[in-house]
């Protein structure tokens, strides 16, 4: 009569493989353990940068990754996001320490600035008559 239990074959091979899938596993845990750590603790600060990247676009300051071209200013948009930060600014004003409080007060000033530059910008652009009339 025939043995009729399945029999369980223990073989180089599959040790070898079962090392090699462990190795490969502790890789990957490595490699995204070191990515976690890449990501920045988060900050006011960036909020700041952040907030201040939305601005850029709204004044203009970037251009368009498809054409290459400047985007258009959209002064509504970086109104809005200059008066974010100053809602941010009030927000956490007895929670900031020296260094961030003039971070933020620098960089609302700077914001300001620049967008009453553009204005004037798009504004004396407005009046100037178009190219060859005089």
């Amino acid at each position: 009569m025939a043995d009729d239990k399945p029999r369980i074959i223990v073989d180089d091979d599959w040790k070898e493989q079962a090392r090699r899938e462990k190795e490969e596993a502790e890789r990957q845990a490595r490699e995204q353990a070191q990515h976690q750590q890449e990501i920045p603790q988060p900050s006011i600060l960036e909020l700041v940068q952040m907030i201040v990247m939305q601005v850029s676009i709204g004044l203009g300051g970037i251009q368009d990754p498809a054409t290459g071209q400047p985007i258009p200013p959209s002064l509504p948009l970086a109104k809005h996001y200059i008066d974010l930060l100053e809602v941010l600014q009030q927000k956490t004003q007895n929670n900031l320490d020296e260094n961030e409080k003039k971070i933020i007060e620098g960089t609302l000033h700077e914001l300001r600035a620049a967008f009453v530059q553009v204005v004037h910008e798009l504004r004396a652009a407005a009046t100037q008559p178009p190219a060859g009339q005089a």
